[in-house]
C-alpha cells in the first residue's frame, strides 16, 4: 500500500475499490483511550493507540462523531459538523490522527451524522426563530392538528411522540431521535448543498470515506401521512427495545423514502474524486436487506451498507445465515454489505448470544469469510462481555428512559481495557466517564498478547487469512447451505475454497463438495478432512482450497 505526501498530510494512494472486502474497525473515541487525564477518549488517545489496530489487521478505522456537540446523545446531535469538540481536542489533533493512521496503512472513515443536527446547531436556532427566516425550511415543521396535537402519529426511538411543540413559530418540529435532535428538511435543496460541503471540508482534509449515520432516515414524507401498526409478532426491532411502543408501527412515511436514492447519487459523486466510500447504517428490522441492495446495487450510490441481520438479540444460527443471503442475493445479487455482530448501539455479540470462548473464535473466523466488508467494534477482538451497569452509573438518555426493561447502551460503551494492573485499565490515569468494570480487566490487551491461545490472537490470525486468500475479500460466494448447525459455503475466484462452520455445541459433519481438497487455516483450528466427510466438534471449523 503506497503512502503519499499531499499537501504536508500524508495520503494513502488513491484506490476507488479498497473498501472492498476491508476490515473496519470501529472505535468509540469516549471510552477508546485518554491522553489528557480527564476521563474522557480523545483523538490524542487514538493517535497513540493506532499500533493496535493496526497489527489486528484492520484496513480502516471508523470514528464516531468527536464533532462540537452539547453531547445530549454524546456526539450524535451535531452544534458544528466542521468543528472538534474541545473534549476530543482540536482540528490539529485530527490531522495527526490521519497522518498517523496513514503512515501505518489505516483508512480514516468518520461519522457523519447527517438526518438530525443538535437543538444548539446555529442552523436550527435561525430556522426556530420565525416561519420567513432564510433558514425557516431547513428542518421539518408543521402545523398542529386543529385540536393542537401533533400532525401525524410517527413516535420517537427514544420514545414518545416524533414532534416537539415549538411556541416561537407556533408548529412542531420533527425529531425521529431526543426532542434534542431536530431532523434536517432534505426535500429543501439548500440543506442538501450544506451537507454535501460538509462531506468535502473532511475529504478535503484527508479522510477516505464515511459512516452514515441512520442513512434511511434522511427524507420524510412530505404529505405527513400517519404510519399502520406493525403486528406484534414482528416486533423484533434491534434499534429500539420491546417496551418502546416505536415498535407497534411499520415505518413506511418516517422513513425509507424514494427521494433518498437520488440524494445518495449526489453525495456518491462528491465521493469518487477522492477515491473515499461510504458504508450506510441501515435502520430498518422488516427491510434492511431490501434497503441495503437498493443503496449499494447499480455502482451510483453508496459503496457499502449495514444491516440489522446480524445485530438482533437472536444468536446468528445457520438458518439464519442462510436465510439472510438468500434474501440480499434475491434483492440484488451485486449489493455489497458491511457485516458486523456488535457496535456502539447493541449489546455485545459475547452476552447478546451468550458465547463461550470456542464459539467466540468460530464466529470471528466465520466473519472473516463472509462476502462483504466487515466491521470490528472495539473490544470485540477481547471478546469483552457487556458490562453490568446499575441505574446510577448510566450516561445513556435511551437507556435511563427505559430502565430496568431496557438497559440502554452503555454496557457496550465502557472503556477498553489495555492492561489488567489498573483499575481504570490503562485507559485513563483520572477517574472514566464509564466505570471499568473488574471482569473486564483480566482480558486487556497485554494480557491477551501474553497468552497464545487468547481470542485477541485467534482474530489476528483470522483477519492474516482473509488477507492471505483474496477471494475471500472480492471473490464470489455460492449460497450458503444449512444442514442442522453447520453452515458451509465456497468461495470462488482465482483460488476456491470451502468454508464450513459448526454453530452449535454438538458434534457434527460436512459433506465436501466433489474434488480435490487440502486444508488450510490450520492455525484456526481447522478439521482435517477424510474421505469426502469432515468431522467438526463442537463450535469447529473446516477451511480447504481446491487443490
Amino acid at each position: 500500500m503506497t503512502v503519499m505526501e499531499g499537501k504536508g498530510r500524508m495520503v494513502l494512494a488513491v484506490d476507488p475499490d479498497w473498501w472492498r472486502g476491508a476490515v473496519i474497525y470501529q472505535i468509540y473515541p469516549r471510552s477508546f483511550q485518554d491522553s489528557n487525564g480527564d476521563g474522557v477518549g480523545d483523538l490524542a488517545g487514538i493517535t497513540a493507540r493506532l499500533g493496535h489496530v493496526a497489527d489486528l489487521g484492520a484496513d480502516a478505522i471508523w470514528i464516531s462523531p468527536f464533532f462540537t456537540s452539547p453531547m445530549q446523545d454524546f456526539g450524535y446531535d451535531v452544534s458544528d459538523y466542521c468543528g472538534v469538540d474541545p473534549l476530543f481536542g482540536s482540528l490539529a489533533d485530527f490531522d495527526a490522527l490521519v497522518a498517523r493512521a496513514h503512515g501505518l496503512g489505516l483508512r480514516v472513515m468518520i461519522d457523519l451524522v447527517l438526518s438530525h443536527t443538535s437543538d444548539q446547531h446555529a442552523w436550527f436556532r435561525e430556522s426556530r426563530q420565525n416561519r420567513g427566516n432564510p433558514r425557516a425550511d431547513w428542518y421539518v415543521w408543521a402545523d398542529p392538528k386543529p385540536d393542537g396535537t401533533p400532525p401525524n402519529n410517527w413516535l420517537s426511538i427514544f420514545g414518545g411522540p416524533a414532534w416537539e411543540w415549538d411556541g416561537r413559530r407556533e408548529q412542531y418540529y420533527l425529531h425521529n431521535f431526543l426532542a434534542s435532535q431536530p431532523d434536517l428538511n432534505f426535500h429543501h435543496e439548500p440543506v442538501q448543498a450544506a451537507l454535501l460541503d460538509v462531506a468535502r471540508f473532511w475529504l478535503k482534509r484527508g479522510v477516505d470515506g464515511f459512516r452514515l449515520d441512520t442513512i434511511n432516515f434522511y427524507f420524510a414524507d412530505p404529505h405527513l401521512r400517519d404510519n399502520p401498526p406493525l403486528p406484534e409478532e414482528e416486533r423484533n426491532d434491534s434499534i429500539a427495545p420491546r417496551v418502546n411502543p416505536y415498535n407497534h408501527q411499520r415505518h413506511i412515511h418516517d422513513k425509507n423514502q424514494p427521494e433518498n436514492l437520488e440524494f445518495l447519487r449526489k453525495f456518491r459523486a462528491v465521493l469518487d474524486p477522492f477515491g473515499a466510500a461510504a458504508v450506510g447504517e441501515v435502520g430498518d428490522a422488516q427491510r434492511g436487506l431490501e434497503i441495503m441492495a437498493e443503496y449499494t446495487s447499480g455502482g451510483d450510490k453508496v459503496q457499502m451498507c449495514y444491516p440489522f441481520e446480524m445485530l438482533q438479540p437472536a444468536r446468528l444460527t445457520a438458518s439464519r445465515l442462510e436465510e439472510t443471503f438468500a434474501r440480499m442475493r434475491a434483492a440484488a445479487p451485486d449489493a455489497w454489505p458491511c457485516w458486523s455482530f456488535s457496535n456502539h448501539d447493541t449489546v455485545r455479540h459475547v452476552t447478546r448470544w451468550n458465547l463461550p470462548g470456542a464459539a467466540a473464535r468460530t464466529y470471528a473466523t466465520l466473519l472473516a469469510c463472509l462476502r462483504g466488508s466487515i466491521c470490528l467494534y472495539q473490544g470485540e477482538e477481547l471478546g469483552l462481555p457487556e458490562a453490568e451497569l446499575g441505574l446510577e452509573e448510566l450516561r445513556d438518555p435511551y437507556g435511563i428512559r427505559f430502565w430496568p426493561e431496557f438497559k440502554g447502551r452503555d454496557g457496550a460503551r465502557t472503556p477498553m481495557v489495555w492492561v489488567t494492573d489498573n483499575g481504570n485499565g490503562g485507559f485513563s490515569r483520572g477517574r472514566p466517564w464509564l466505570p471499568v468494570k473488574p471482569p473486564h480487566l483480566p482480558l486487556s490487551v497485554a494480557a491477551q498478547e501474553r497468552d497464545g491461545g487468547s481470542l485477541l490472537l485467534h482474530y489476528r490470525r483470522a483477519l492474516a487469512f482473509r488477507r492471505a486468500h483474496p477471494v475471500l475479500r472480492t471473490g464470489a460466494m455460492e449460497a450458503i447451505r444449512a444442514e442442522g448447525e453447520v453452515a458451509s459455503f465456497l468461495r470462488r475466484g482465482a483460488e476456491e475454497l470451502f468454508c464450513g462452520f459448526n454453530l452449535g455445541d454438538a458434534a457434527a459433519e460436512v459433506a465436501l463438495p466433489p474434488g480435490d481438497w487440502r486444508r488450510v487455516g490450520a492455525e484456526l483450528g481447522s478439521q482435517p478432512a477424510s474421505g469426502g466427510r469432515v468431522s467438526l466438534p463442537p463450535w469447529g471449523v473446516v477451511l480447504v482450497q481446491r487443490a
